[in-house]
């Protein structure tokens, strides 16, 4: 039998004065409370529920709010009260019945006795919400969503948490001395960095948004800033994300349509900063190392404004400018989020450019570095272990725990799997490197003219067949994406809980050297092999090699339960067996 209570009371003075506390613990007891109309919620914890509701109701935003719904367990304490404050805060947002009204003010992901078992609580609380009404979707699917993933009311740990601060701290100390400023916050996979990104755009929001202090529940270091005079400094700033990538950028603007003092337009490419006729004052720029130098883009529309971009704002067009320079050139303020080994193409931003900003913020005590492995639940040994592997060096086995991982000999049983386990968890999709040429792409000539389920198949192996994955944007939750493959640039950027990662031809093991080489032959990525005629560059496989191992870098630290793999080239896979169990 379950100990919670959920004590419903209308949300008006009389009604809250009047209340009558039989027990006492309405006014003296850790709970966790709701405050709701038909469109708008906001959540909240407390000691004392009814002072706290005679509070809310001074306040002007919540005026329209008309029931209260506190909830009572004789075993809360208050770490349990903030932890399930955050996860009812996030599973509102993310579900979409309700407008979450809370700002930002740095929940926390931590640790704290017995939480294992009140997380089964929880999860009980959540099925009775939603046998009232409050929740339309299962815990499942609002947990495997992009705007879960992607939430800016994300919990975080205080790896995260403190970066947010550090972040926070160094920006304030430049707005009031009115200097421009580079930060840089680096990390590896799974360290939470496009969260971080997302949740300083909603704090710096909300805190130019605020009444003071009494926006800022928890008390946080963060929810400092919401007081003594730090949202004056914000008034009237202007702030961006720029997001490089087309699909996670899609991803990103649904979830700042969402979510109250943010809008679509606050998500940018390059080009719409570039081209922006006015300056930012803050730019937050995810995957950073993904932002372009001088090189051929997609388009002869593209190569033109790239050269009318850089004649407006340095004079001239130069094969030295990059968007990096647009980005600092047009804000006063950037925080670059970035990890310079998921460079995965050529056309990124060169190596030596990301060093030099590296360099700079590190001298300028501008670089925070995230640390916490927040996906992989092996851990960051794992991540470590898949770089060493595909660098060559003999790697030292992680512990991997409950972690899911292996290799097959045959892609019939890892498909098989994956299946199976997306019908368990969700989001288990099979990708690959870019190693077989994309002859069902909707842009080619007549293509979109054929239907889905005539056009050609990309991939073949042992007899099955796949199309590389037909949706740009959200390939992860499109309805086909199960029976298609996944590329680079539908992954990078997003988490699955299974992955089922196909290694091609365009790697094979050497055995002169004994080590694992890249096979231009192999390699359809067009814009992954392109020479950059602008800058008189010509790649060779060595050059070429570095992107291609960090492709499989990323699509390898994809999986939050588990990563399966299939290897093409057999000599690689014979090499791979010493450090890849394989699996049945």
């Amino acid at each position: 039998m379950t100990s919670f209570e959920i004590e419903e009371i209308p949300f008006d003075a009389g009604a809250i004065s009047d209340h009558p506390d039989a027990t006492g613990r309405l006014s003296n007891w850790p709970a966790v409370y709701m405050i709701n109309n038909h469109r708008d919620v906001y959540v909240g914890e407390t000691g004392n529920a009814l002072l706290r509701m005679v509070q809310h109701r001074r306040d002007p935003k919540k005026q329209h709010l008309d029931v209260a719904r506190i909830l009572l367990d004789e075993t809360f304490h208050r770490s349990a009260c903030y932890d399930l404050e955050s996860l009812l805060i996030q599973w509102f947002y993310s579900d979409g019945g309700y407008t979450v009204i809370n700002a930002n003010d740095g929940h926390r992901n931590e640790e704290y006795p017995g939480r294992a078992a009140f997380q089964t609580r929880f999860h009980e609380i959540f099925d009775e919400l939603r046998r009232r009404g409050m929740f339309r979707q299962s815990l499942t699917d609002i947990e495997n969503s992009d705007f879960f993933k992607l939430s800016p009311f994300k919990s975080l740990v205080p790896d995260q948490e403190r970066t947010i601060l550090e972040v926070l701290k160094t920006l304030f100390d430049d707005l009031d001395a009115e200097r421009s400023s580079t930060m840089v916050v680096a990390g590896n996979p799974g360290t939470g960095k496009t969260v971080v990104g997302i949740s300083l755009v909603k704090t710096l929001r909300d805190i130019e948004r605020s009444n003071g202090i009494d926006d800022a529940e928890q008390g946080s270091s963060i929810s400092d800033f919401f007081a003594r005079g730090y949202p004056e400094l914000l008034k009237g700033l202007r702030v961006g994300m720029v997001v490089p990538q087309q699909s996670l950028r899609a991803s990103i603007r649904k979830v700042f349509d969402r979510t109250p003092g943010l809008n679509t337009s606050m998500v940018l490419t390059a080009f719409d900063v570039g081209e922006s006729a006015e300056k930012y004052d803050v730019l937050v720029v995810d995957e950073a190392h993904r932002l372009n130098q001088r090189a051929n883009q997609s388009s002869g529309s593209l190569n033109a404004k790239f050269a009318a971009i850089n004649t407006r704002l340095f004079g001239h067009d130069s094969a030295e400018l990059t968007q990096l320079d647009w980005v600092r050139a047009q804000s006063r303020h950037s925080v670059l989020l970035m990890d310079a080994a998921q460079s995965v193409r050529p056309a990124d931003l060169p190596p030596e450019v990301v060093g030099e900003v590296v360099g700079e913020a590190k001298a300028s005590h501008h670089f925070f570095p995230l640390t916490t492995q927040m996906r992989v639940r092996a851990g960051a040994d794992y991540i470590g272990f898949v770089r060493e592997v595909l660098s060559g060096q003999a790697p030292s086995q992680p512990d991997l725990g409950e972690y899911e991982f292996g290799m097959f000999d045959e892609i019939g049983p890892m498909e098989d799997l994956i299946r199976e386990r997306d019908r368990q968890y969700g989001l288990a999709r099979m990708a690959a490197g870019y190693a077989w040429k994309w002859e069902s792409d909707p842009k080619r000539r007549g293509m979109k003219r054929i239907p889905l389920d005539e056009r050609p198949y990309d991939i073949e192996i042992e007899g099955r067949r796949w199309r590389w994955n037909s949706a740009d944007r959200d390939w992860i939750n499109s309805a086909n994406a199960l029976s298609e493959i996944g590329s680079i640039h539908t992954v990078q950027g997003y988490d699955l809980n299974y992955a089922g990662i196909i290694v091609g031809r365009d790697l094979r093991f050497d055995p002169v050297s004994g080590g694992i080489r890249f096979d231009r032959s192999h390699y359809f990525d067009k814009k992954g092999w392109e020479n950059n005629r602008k800058r008189g560059r010509i790649y060779t496989d060595a050059d070429i090699e570095r992107y291609v191992k960090n492709i499989y870098a990323v699509l390898l630290t994809r999986g939050i339960r588990g990563t399966f793999v299939y290897v093409c080239d057999e000599p690689l896979r014979e090499h791979l067996r010493a450090y890849i169990p394989t699996l049945p």
